[in-house]
């Protein structure tokens, strides 16, 4: 990063430039395979932890079966307020498949209260007994970029 008050160079972020991007607000969107091979992008809420990216979805959420079935996925996470960008190509695990209350509660909450501020268990709680997937995504490939990332701060 940058020496304090002077503008970041565009170019990958660092390790804790990353952190701190990627612990924001913004959606990710991963794209699957569907059954027929065809791309398939949803937007979905993340967590970065653990060296990868948690989603946790519905039982019916097609991207969760879909990679269920064929782990390859890419996501993309960006923001154009202040140009920013991971690009990433990796692998989906099936954590948990649909079940209440299982490890994916934690992560959602967690989730809930960054996307939505206050209102999170507003919005997650009244759902707890929907069953939920949870999917890691562990990254072969995993690229940044950022125009200028002091600004974000």
């Amino acid at each position: 990063m940058a020496e304090s008050g002077e503008a970041a160079k565009p170019g990958p972020m660092s390790a804790a430039e990353l952190d701190k991007f990627l612990d924001g607000g913004e959606i990710c969107r991963v794209t699957c395979l569907d059954d027929d091979g065809w791309p398939y992008t949803a937007p979905v809420w993340h967590e970065y932890r653990d060296g990868g990216f948690y989603l946790v979805g519905r039982e019916e959420s097609l991207w969760a079966h879909y990679m269920s079935r064929n782990p390859r996925v890419s996501i993309c996470i960006d923001t154009v307020a202040n140009p920013a960008k991971v690009l990433v190509q990796g692998s989906a695990e099936v954590v948990e498949r649909p079940n209440i209350g299982g490890k994916w509660v934690a992560i959602a909450r967690r989730m809930a209260l960054r996307y939505l501020g206050e209102d999170g268990p507003n919005y997650l709680e009244p759902t707890m007994k929907d069953p939920r997937w949870l999917i890691f995504i562990r990254p072969k490939s995993l690229k940044t970029w950022h125009r200028n990332f002091s600004r974000l701060q």
